[in-house]
């Protein structure tokens, strides 16, 4: 919801390659062929632009061996505009991409039923409850991903700290809490020069490319912790919230802008870009973000032995046990509004990509996707990745996954962004972050839900 973020740069790309080929917001690649067969089409409207190529290749596979046509397009930067403008055409997506409730609740009547689905069979057990359903309980939006993140970290920079005479703490295994984690960093801004770093955290980016850490990631923190006292759902949208653990969320808040690489007043300028480089070329010890992250930073300064990632903490009470937040924001719907020869073409399509040796290949290996379909259960399709790995460590240990839950709305993460900013700079107070928290989310949920 399973890159959200992670997709600055192909981003831009698309977006380039839309204005080229006259197409506004969407981006043409590939197969373009749309034309029916006697076996149907298919069309993927992708949301993940930094994985196009690899769909690409996925969709020229398929259609060379089955013979039904395939187009896969990417939505540009507004995902949610580009597929409602595609769903009013003749040759409409016969499957595109849902990033959880609030997502569905304005789409959910083009997505089909998949209760028969092979797609659906398919799917781990585990993963039955994770699915998202329409008004009578069925199966509409499949995952296909799921995702870890936290605050990623460079070992090798780390130690420098740990060997240093003025350094508190003394290991790793030591950071398990929000007081040693800003004991840390603390002490690494306040001798940046000795550790040879510009800062310990890499910019805050709270531009459109990098927001979605604070006003989608970091949140899923305190929401956690206010379902798990209150026994909420954490699958579903609750219309209200009581924001118990935001001003816990200022904490870590804090830390991030203050313990920067850069001043506060600069963080509407400072992109995904910036912040990954930052963390990629040695500038910074921390960083939020998640498993993704790993394509743009391997190859650059840190290795992949000296990656590392600690939870999210907040200084809420038994965070000690805590693991990495753990994301489904990544799901597979079918057009119900196509014909019966495209719906079949496509469910044969999504059946293909979780049990054919070469698209098992591509997902594991080639997106770096850990995927929760039987097929991916082979030793050969598991993702190498070292910050997956790290996230199956926390889970080896008995820590306790903090799930990612859905927010109201897109609307109220960019609400929510707008008042961080304001804080960062200093033209608001967090107060209003607390109230577009709880106020927000309430009104949210009546214009999305009706109620």
């Amino acid at each position: 919801m399973k890159l959200k973020n992670k997709q600055w740069m192909l981003r831009a790309v698309g977006v380039i390659s839309a204005l080229a080929l006259g197409l506004g917001g969407l981006a043409a690649c590939g197969n373009s062929s749309s034309a029916e067969s006697k076996n149907g089409r298919v069309y993927y409207l992708n949301k993940k632009a930094e994985e196009q190529s690899t769909w690409v290749k996925l969709g020229k596979a398929f259609e060379k061996e089955t013979g039904i046509p395939v187009q896969i397009q990417t939505g540009g930067t507004d995902y949610d505009a580009t597929l409602r403008s595609e769903l009013s055409k003749k040759t409409a997506p016969t499957m595109f991409q849902a990033d959880g409730p609030s997502f569905m609740s304005s789409f959910k009547k083009y997505a089909k039923d998949l209760s028969n689905s092979d797609i659906y069979k398919q799917l781990d057990k585990n993963y039955k409850n994770r699915v998202l359903t329409n008004d009578e309980g069925k199966p509409i939006a499949i995952p296909y991903a799921t995702e870890s993140y936290g605050i990623i970290y460079n070992k090798a920079l780390l130690k420098k700290y740990f060997d240093a005479s003025w350094s508190t703490v003394k290991s790793a295994e030591d950071i398990n809490n929000f007081k040693a984690l800003k004991t840390v960093a603390d002490e690494i801004q306040a001798h940046k020069d000795e550790i040879g770093v510009k800062g310990a955290f890499s910019s805050a980016g709270l531009d459109s490319s990098s927001a979605f850490r604070y006003n989608f990631h970091l949140p899923s923190v305190p929401l956690y912790y206010e379902y798990a006292d209150d026994g909420v759902d954490m699958t579903k949208v609750p219309s209200s919230v009581k924001g118990t653990y935001v001003k816990k969320m200022k904490n870590i808040f804090d830390l991030y802008i203050k313990d920067s690489t850069v001043e506060p007043s600069s963080l509407s300028g400072k992109t995904m870009d910036d912040s990954i480089a930052e963390f990629a070329t040695g500038q910074a010890v921390f960083f939020q973000d998640g498993v993704w992250a790993y394509n743009q930073i391997k190859g650059q300064s840190v290795s992949d032995n000296d990656l590392g990632v600690f939870p999210i903490y907040i200084g809420a009470k038994g965070e000690e046990n805590q693991g990495l937040n753990q994301v489904i924001s990544n799901y597979w719907c079918v057009n119900s509004k196509v014909s019966e020869k495209d719906q079949q073409a496509t469910e044969k399509f999504l059946s293909w990509l979780v049990t054919s040796d070469t698209a098992l290949k591509a997902i594991s290996q080639d997106m770096g996707l850990v995927s929760p379909f039987k097929g991916f259960d082979n030793e050969k399709y598991q993702v190498t990745n070292p910050l997956v790995g790290v996230n199956r460590e926390y889970q080896k240990a008995g820590k306790t996954d903090v799930i990612s839950v859905p927010t109201v709305s897109h609307q109220w993460e960019q609400n929510l962004g707008s008042a961080e900013l304001n804080y960062a700079q200093g033209n608001g107070s967090w107060d209003d972050v607390v109230k577009v928290f709880t106020n927000d989310w309430a009104s949210e949920y009546k214009l999305a839900y009706g109620e």
